[in-house]
Formats: C-alpha cells, sequence, structure tokens
C-alpha cells in the first residue's frame, strides 16, 4: 500500500514535484506540472498601480536615456545628430537629386521626421524593454507596464531636443509656421502618444514569447511604415493624384500615422501651395485645403481608436504577465 507523504503546494506559475513513499520505503516522484498563470487584475485597477508609481517611471526614464548614451562622448546630442544627418540625406537626394521643387523641403521633411522619430522610437525601444530588463522583473514587484512606459518616455525626451533643433533649422531659414494653428501640434501629439504606448505595451508582452517579434517590428517600422506615410514626398502631389482616380484614397488614410504627420506638416510647414523651382510646373500644391475642423477630426479618430488598443494592450499584458519569469 502506498502512502502519500506530505508535500509543499507549489507557488502559482512553478513547476511542482510530489513525493510518494512506497511500501518498500523507496521514494518516487511524480511529473511536473505546470501551472499557466493570468493576472485577473482589473485594467483601472492597474492603470492606478501606475500613476502611484509615478516616481518609478521617472526613474526607469532617467535611466534609459543614461543608459543609451552611456561612455559617449558627445551624450544626449546624438538624438540631435542622428536625426539632422538623416535629414541631411534625404534633403540631398529628394530636394537636389529627384528635383521635387518643393521650396524649403528640408523644413515640410523634418516637420514629418520630427513626429515619426518619436513614434518609431518610441515602439522600437519598448518592444525588447522586458527582455532587456528580465533581472529587474523576475526579482523586483512593480506594474510591468512602465517599462514600456518608459521606454516611450525616453522617445519623448528625444523628441524635445529634435524639436529645439526644428526651431533652430526654421529660424535660420526664416520661415515661420501657422501661429494660429500651433494648438494642432498638441491635438496630433496626444494621439501619437497612445499609439506608441498602446503598441509599446502590447508588443513588449509579445515578444517575451516571440523573441522574432523585435526584429519583425525593427524592419515594419524602420522600413515598410515610414514609406507609407508622406513624409519624404507630398501627399496632395504623389498620392492623392494616383489613389484619387481608383477612388481608394481612404484605404491611405487606414494607416494612423498619416492624418498626424499631416497635422505637423500643416503647422510647422504652413504652406499649401508654393511656387515650384521646376519651371514645367511653377504651382506646387503640398497640402490639401482642408480645414482646420478636418484635422482636429481626423486626429480625433485615431484618438479613439489609440485608446481602444491601449486596452486590448493592457488585457494582453495582463494575461501574459503571469508566465513572465518562466519565459525569461
Amino acid at each position: 500500500m502506498a502512502l502519500e507523504a506530505p508535500a509543499q503546494q507549489p507557488d502559482a506559475g512553478q513547476a511542482g514535484v510530489t513525493s510518494v513513499i512506497d511500501g518498500r520505503g523507496s521514494i518516487a516522484t511524480r511529473p511536473k506540472t505546470t501551472r499557466v498563470v493570468s493576472s485577473e487584475t482589473r485594467v483601472l485597477a492597474r492603470l492606478r498601480e501606475i500613476v502611484r508609481s509615478q516616481e518609478l517611471l521617472i526613474y526607469l526614464i532617467r535611466t534609459e536615456i543614461k543608459v543609451k548614451y552611456k561612455n559617449s562622448f558627445l551624450g544626449l546630442l546624438w538624438s540631435m545628430i542622428s536625426p539632422a544627418m538623416t535629414l541631411a540625406v534625404y534633403t540631398v537626394v529628394f530636394g537636389y537629386f529627384l528635383h521635387n521643387g518643393m521650396p524649403n523641403f528640408v523644413i515640410y521633411l523634418f516637420a514629418g521626421i520630427l513626429l515619426w522619430n518619436f513614434f518609431s522610437t518610441g515602439i522600437l525601444t519598448a518592444t525588447g524593454v522586458i527582455v532587456n530588463n528580465s533581472g529587474l522583473v523576475k526579482k523586483v514587484s512593480f506594474p510591468r507596464e512602465i517599462l514600456a512606459l518608459a521606454a516611450v518616455g525616453s522617445a519623448g525626451v528625444f523628441f524635445f531636443f529634435q524639436a529645439c533643433v526644428m526651431v533652430l533649422l526654421m529660424a535660420v531659414l526664416h520661415w515661420a509656421p501657422a501661429w494660429s494653428l500651433l494648438y494642432l501640434v498638441l491635438v496630433a501629439m496626444v494621439p501619437t502618444l497612445v499609439l506608441a504606448c498602446a503598441l509599446g505595451i502590447l508588443l513588449a508582452s509579445v515578444n517575451v514569447y516571440m523573441r522574432d517579434t523585435q526584429h519583425l517590428v525593427t524592419v515594419l517600422v524602420g522600413a515598410a511604415w515610414f514609406w507609407a506615410c508622406p513624409i519624404v514626398y507630398s501627399f496632395q502631389t504623389t498620392v492623392a493624384i494616383h489613389l484619387k482616380v481608383h477612388h481608394v484614397t481612404w484605404l491611405y488614410f487606414m494607416n494612423p500615422m498619416t492624418i498626424l504627420v499631416m497635422t505637423f506638416q500643416r503647422v510647422l510647414y504652413a504652406r499649401l501651395t508654393v511656387i515650384s523651382k521646376n519651371a514645367p510646373h511653377p504651382i506646387l500644391h503640398v497640402l490639401p485645403h482642408w480645414s482646420t475642423i478636418t484635422y482636429v477630426w481626423g486626429d480625433g479618430v485615431v484618438l479613439a481608436f489609440a485608446l481602444i488598443l491601449f486596452y486590448v494592450a493592457m488585457v494582453v499584458f495582463g494575461r501574459l504577465a503571469g508566465n513572465f519569469a518562466e519565459e525569461l
């Protein structure tokens, strides 16, 4: 007759082993069993916990920046030099070799790149943040979502320095923005921030289980998604003409970043129609003649979508977070 010896109940999410003493006094073990754990904490409760941990969030943002430029002589200046070099390359290629004819094309280009860099840097950094901080995740108890939010927050710091470069560039070129529409910058920034946080949280959790996610996101965000936005080309002169013929212009706006980038360009470039440098085409239509309400409405739709995605991301993160320690 076999007797079971008392054994400790294994912790949730960990493998447990039950010892059994048979009639001959030998000890046998049953196969290990793994319990899958999913967080039952509600989204609103977790959001309140994140708000209470705002000091930790600020600390992680500072740490993220320090680690990125550790032992670097120029430090934060690289956050300005890197986009400046990219800007110079695109300006030379599209402004001089391909002759797009747009005056002060560098302003139009920088207006799009400024917002795109904030969005893409936040997502790319957040995707691998859980895996990169595995030691912290396994040893310290805190809202794990803060790691992804800190990655987006550090991208916001870089955005600030790049915006300073933008202001300086506009001053040097004597190019004034649409002063009466400056509030649209904030209108576009809010949905961009929420969308970056939503995708960052979602992709960070998925990347723990499927490590190829980080590489896939790098390709999609750094290449395909960038070119799907009207940054290095004009929507009005390139996209609208071709898509309007087939009545599928709406398909282009399925990309949520399209209207956000165009809002930035409307404020900072501020010209809808310009005199082209190309003689055959003296009049160049850069941006559509939309009313301010159209931009606000479009950004509002993106914000609504971003909020829904943020909720979904929090739910998915909560479901997957229970087994982070085992997967890492």
